[in-house]
């Protein structure tokens, strides 16, 4: 056995750190939804069951999100979506070649979304969007974790900065050569996930009986699009949409904001569900309707 900088080889068979962290990510996600079936008395085995279907629909959304939209300094090197297309099996840099970094959350989010519809349209699943709110609220756990193959790929740095928590890249781009240390951005979003999910998880256990279902994959999308845009202001490998100029990370998740934000405002701007509620002497909640005596 071997241990190097990327990974881990036993004879013939190599374990990149990259795949074991984003394997990590999934079952830390996976335990924490399956605790919340159970709370929720749904049968945590339709979560394990379909996490297969949500993963592999995940990375082949996530792949084809960075091989449609890579990053600028892979189309400056000849690598574009055309290329990686035509080099499908190019084992290195390839369409295929996941294992070397490359997947884009935006795709992972849709692609597992899709996976979980087929699996609850297969096994006739009842309340199917809250299944999608478990989903939600673990995403940002297994994404927490999984950000730290970036790291193992020195990837998801941000532009030179001499913070304590700086990190060094063996290989920066030519106009930051002499650049010492570099922003962090996987932890950073790694943290804010954290916290993410921690308020997710919060809001869950305390006011799901109060919200509308497919509620919390809205906060999701809000919470992390929000900083996701503002850390793309510090990212040097930027995806832009080809021909356009534009940076897609930021159009993508600015577009989502608004529109999760203006479909929680259309479900809420006139009941507050998170205020105290108040009861009759006779159990039912202000408001409701007055229970009819039996005849």
């Amino acid at each position: 056995m071997d241990i190097t900088s990327t990974g881990i080889e036993i004879g013939p068979l190599t374990f990149h750190f990259y795949g074991l962290l984003i394997v990590m990510g999934l079952l830390a996600a996976s335990f924490l939804g399956s605790w919340m079936a159970q709370q929720d008395d749904k049968d945590p085995k339709h979560l394990w069951d379909g996490l297969i279907w949500a993963v592999m629909a995940g990375i082949i959304g996530a792949r084809l999100w960075f091989v449609f939209f890579p990053p600028v300094a892979s189309v400056e090197a000849g690598r574009d979506t055309a290329w990686m297309l035509s080099n499908f099996f190019d084992l290195n840099d390839g369409a295929i070649a996941i294992w070397n970094g490359g997947l884009g959350i935006f795709g992972g989010v849709i692609g597992g979304f899709f996976g979980i519809w087929l699996y609850a349209r297969r096994n006739k699943l009842k309340d199917f969007w809250g299944w999608i709110d478990i989903a939600a609220v673990t995403v940002p756990l297994g994404h927490a974790v999984g950000r730290w193959g970036n790291f193992v790929n020195q990837e998801l740095y941000g532009k030179p900065t001499d913070l304590p928590w700086a990190i060094s890249i063996d290989n920066p781009p030519l106009e930051y050569i002499d650049a010492e240390g570099f922003h962090p951005l996987f932890l950073y979003e790694s943290l804010w996930n954290l916290m993410l999910c921690a308020a997710l998880v919060y809001l869950w256990i305390n006011y799901r009986d109060r919200l509308r279902k497919g509620t919390f994959l809205l906060l999701y999308v809000v919470g992390y699009s929000i900083v996701r845009f503002l850390l793309e202001f510090l990212r040097i490998e930027i995806a832009e949409v080809q021909g356009l100029g534009i940076n897609s990370s930021q159009t993508i998740t600015a577009l989502s904001t608004v529109i999760a934000l203006g479909i929680l405002f259309s479900w809420y701007w006139q009941n507050n569900p998170f205020k105290t509620k108040q009861y009759h002497p006779d159990g039912r909640p202000v408001g409701a309707p007055k229970k009819k005596k039996a005849s």
